[in-house]
């Protein structure tokens, strides 16, 4: 497959992904955004476009050095993607979304700041990892970068704090599972505060980090 035939069907996958994270309430309006990385450069949702209406000739390209090429203008979080790409080197794709209960889990100031989604099914420990919150910062602001950086060499997944949550994976479909993943996990966890919850202990996390190591 050429460079041009796979960075088509990437595009479709985007909009593609976005109808259906939009379609499930995953993200509302405008917010969320995706980037997916190419041989040449990047593929970056465009700023104030809707999830549920992406017109894929239209998403943004930028080049390897993140200068916009092609498309619409891009997100203005391009620091927040840019810093997971750069931290890890594994990186095919990086998803923001601003979904209800993993969102709620950011603006909670009880929540452990080191761990934000308790280890409570197999799947979050396979698919997200450890969630780190981040200190608040504007959206778009390039503070986040530092924060980042910091933080997304050892964590595929952060939450940003009364903000929302940010996802890296190896492909623009393991990212979105991992999105997803984090999401459900974040609405069990909501429902369940307060109550006797049986969380999984060290040596299964070790057993499944040793098995399903997340890149």
């Amino acid at each position: 497959m050429s460079g041009l035939e796979a960075e088509a069907q990437l595009r479709t996958r985007i909009a593609m992904w976005g109808r259906s994270l939009f379609a499930r309430g995953f993200t509302v309006g405008s917010s969320g955004n995706i980037s997916v990385k190419l041989e040449d450069g990047f593929l970056v949702t465009p700023t104030n476009s809707c999830f549920g209406f992406l017109d894929a000739a239209r998403i943004s390209k930028l080049d390897q050095d993140w200068r916009h090429v092609g498309g619409d203008a891009p997100t203005k979080e391009l620091p927040l993607h840019r810093a997971f790409y750069e931290a890890r080197p594994a990186t095919g794709a990086v998803v923001h979304l601003h979904s209800t209960y993993a969102t709620a889990l950011s603006c909670l100031a009880d929540v452990d700041p080191e761990d934000a989604i308790t280890p409570i099914t197999p799947y979050v420990v396979m698919r997200v990892g450890r969630v780190p919150v981040l200190p608040y910062t504007a959206p778009g602001s390039a503070d986040v970068a530092p924060l980042v950086a910091a933080r997304a060499g050892a964590h595929a997944a952060v939450l940003l704090a009364n903000h929302g949550p940010v996802v890296a994976g190896t492909s623009l479909d393991s990212a979105v599972f991992a999105a997803e993943e984090l999401e459900e996990t974040a609405k069990l966890l909501v429902i369940t505060r307060g109550l006797a919850v049986r969380s999984l202990d060290q040596g299964q996390i070790d057993q499944l980090n040793a098995r399903f190591a997340l890149k």
